[in-house]
């Protein structure tokens, strides 16, 4: 075992000077586990559980149906919406909080391709988008240019570096995961979003593991569309609606083939016919699910006691200590760095392969330390700065280094149907 260049006791007095170390009160933390894995389930929030309480007990169970005004059921997407928008770099009205991230993906792709359909790049039948992004969302690409049956395709890029390259005459638009869910790889959202446009092509940005995360601005950077979940950095709770981004400038054209009622310009008119509302609200689909939508809020509202900023240089704080101690005690260990070490390309996960990375992840879990694993051969750590301490850091590290020396893991393991 090497020595640790960094003791406890320094972390535990880094605990001690960290603005945001109060809001861990914020969230009902098991005390035995080290939590690393908010980049795929947030924490919970101490006030859901009450939050809950009231929606089931008081809303439903009393008011019943009344709550739809009452309670503010109807428009709560919309002003989810408002509470997430300054996260993302979004204007009032630019935001909904609804159905699932591949759900919203659909709308955002289906109306981007609607928009170059209709206008000078007619011709353009090409969806970009990496290899290595997020399966869900080259399905939806891929299942929506099928739908079409009007010669969409969708092109796959091997790298980063081949990304330009590949926004060419044939490209009608770029759909790009901003933080990579399995190195952690953060693009450059102004840059690619300028050269797609400069190239004539329209681009969907899913922030899937950049909202709550890492500062976005989105308006700053004159994306088109934007999808993310809120059930990860955002601690919405396990499958809380996704969220959707519009500007202002795309609403009034902004269409797509999900054209429920919840859209519908007088939804209680029941007329024959669709006629799309005005605004966000065309990026709504059917009814809603009022008890999850309910807990979104409860998230949201520790991010309002704090800023991104604060959140951002925590992260990287957090991230360069855990590379730094396990590349420092780990390093007789085949262990593989492969998110960036250039902050400014880092979201805030930390990525390491092992032959055995399964086996090893399960070793640490049953050790009280969560994180997951994603293939091939990638332990993922996530690092939550609302509630991850630098001593939780220290101690990850240790019984990770303990079990790699001890060789104290399972390499049959069963796997169970989430990794």
């Amino acid at each position: 075992m090497n020595e640790f260049s960094i003791t406890r006791a320094d972390c535990l007095a880094r605990d001690a000077q960290d603005p945001l170390a109060p809001l861990r009160e914020r969230f009902d933390l098991p005390q035995d586990v080290i939590y690393l894995d908010g980049n795929s389930l947030g924490a919970r929030p101490r006030a859901a559980l009450e939050r809950a309480q009231q929606v089931v007990a008081r809303e439903w169970g009393r008011d019943l149906i009344t709550s739809w005004n009452t309670a503010g059921w109807f428009d709560m997407p919309k002003l989810l919406g408002e509470r997430l928008g300054p996260l993302i770099g979004a204007q009032p009205g630019e935001v909904a909080v609804t159905d699932t991230t591949s759900l919203n993906l659909f709308k955002a792709l289906a109306a981007a391709v609607r928009l170059q359909a209709e206008g000078p790049n007619a011709a353009r039948r090409v969806i970009v988008t990496e290899r290595s992004n997020f399966p869900t969302d080259i399905y939806m690409a891929e299942g929506l240019s099928e739908w079409l049956q009007q010669g969409y395709r969708v092109r796959l890029v091997d790298s980063v570096e081949e990304l330009p390259a590949a926004i060419d005459a044939d490209c009608a638009v770029v759909m790009l995961t901003h933080v990579n869910y399995r190195t952690g790889y953060q693009h450059d959202m102004a840059a690619l979003t300028r050269h797609a446009h400069q190239h004539g092509a329209l681009i969907v940005w899913d922030l899937a593991h950049s909202a709550g995360a890492v500062p976005v601005d989105l308006n700053a950077a004159e994306a088109d569309f934007a999808v993310g979940c809120t059930y990860k950095y955002l601690n919405g709770g396990p499958g809380s609606p996704a969220f959707i981004w519009v500007p202002r400038r795309h609403q009034a054209s902004f269409s797509h083939p999900l054209t429920g009622w919840w859209s519908h310009a007088r939804p209680f008119a029941m007329a024959h016919g669709f006629a799309p509302t005005d605004g966000i609200g065309r990026a709504l689909c059917g009814t809603q699910p009022v008890v999850s939508l309910a807990l979104v809020e409860c998230g949201l509202e520790v991010f309002e006691e704090t800023s991104m900023e604060a959140i951002r240089a925590k992260s990287l704080a957090l991230t360069d200590l855990f590379i730094e101690l396990v590349e420092g005690t780990c390093a007789n260990h085949p262990l593989g760095l492969v998110t960036p070490r250039e902050h400014v390309r880092r979201g805030s996960q930390v990525s390491f392969t092992h032959p055995h990375g399964y086996a090893v992840m399960a070793a640490l879990i049953a050790r009280g330390v969560i994180g997951d694993y994603r293939e091939p051969e990638i332990m993922r750590f996530g690092f939550t700065p609302l509630y991850t301490r630098f001593v939780d850091v220290w101690d990850a590290v240790a019984i990770l280094n303990d079990i790699l020396d001890r060789e104290d893991y399972d390499v049959a393991a069963e796997r169970g149907a989430v990794t």
